[in-house]
């Protein structure tokens, strides 16, 4: 079952399946470590609902919730 990263519940595992976005974009996360087959969580949200902070290779990163709807995830 494939989704958005920005659709995941909090602390919900999933993996990482591919990117969407243009290419400077999808070169960004990659260089940050969001490469396909990587697990990553949701592990908070701001309180107006962005950004997100995501658990992804032990570190966590912020990303917007658009840019994060840009991210296909596999439960």
């Amino acid at each position: 079952m494939s989704s958005r990263l920005s659709q995941l519940a909090l602390n919900q595992p999933a993996t990482l399946v591919g990117l969407d976005g243009a290419r400077a974009f999808r070169r960004r996360l990659l260089e940050l470590g969001l490469t396909p087959g990587v697990s990553v969580s949701v592990v908070s949200v701001a309180p107006l609902g962005d950004p997100l902070q995501i658990a992804v290779r032990g570190c966590h990163l912020s990303l917007r919730r658009s840019e994060a709807a840009q991210i296909r995830v596999a439960l």
